[in-house]
């Protein structure tokens, strides 16, 4: 995002959902990394978190506008969290 473009950017329902599926992406990617029971619960957690503000999405947008993008992006991190399905490792603590 440009910076000028994240001035524009209001504290709408779309908004909060984007930044939710970028958290979720970000804690897929820790996991994928470190494929600990600690890591899988985090990326769980983000994805309940993801999913509760793309359900709240479509009430704060114009027309519909970015519900779509936001919800496609939901079901590519799902599908990228099921794979790593099976994949846990013990921590060596």
């Amino acid at each position: 995002m440009k910076h000028y473009e994240s001035s524009l950017r209001t504290n709408s329902t779309v908004d909060q959902a984007h930044d939710a599926v970028t958290k979720l992406h970000n804690a897929v990617t820790q996991a994928s990394r470190h494929p600990t029971g600690q890591m899988m619960d985090q990326a769980e957690n983000s994805l309940e978190h993801a999913e509760e503000a793309v359900r709240h999405a479509p009430e704060g947008s114009v027309g519909k506008q970015g519900v779509e993008l936001v919800q496609e992006r939901l079901e590519e991190e799902k599908r990228r969290l099921s794979s790593l399905d099976g994949q846990v490792v013990e921590s060596q603590d």
